[in-house]
């Protein structure tokens, strides 16, 4: 009979991490109109290094 190795804990969750992020941007969007909320994601958007 084979035992069950024991479940590694994960160092960094992907899932828990984008859940928090994606939260956090809908309260600090929440009640934008099209025009700001647009604004808000030219000033967060990430820079390319050329």
């Amino acid at each position: 009979m084979k035992t069950k190795e024991a479940v590694k804990e994960k160092e960094f969750d992907t899932v828990k991490f984008f859940r928090a992020v994606k939260e956090k941007n809908s309260k600090e969007t929440q009640g934008m109109t099209f025009e700001e909320f647009k604004e808000y994601l030219n000033k967060r958007k990430l820079k390319t290094v050329k």
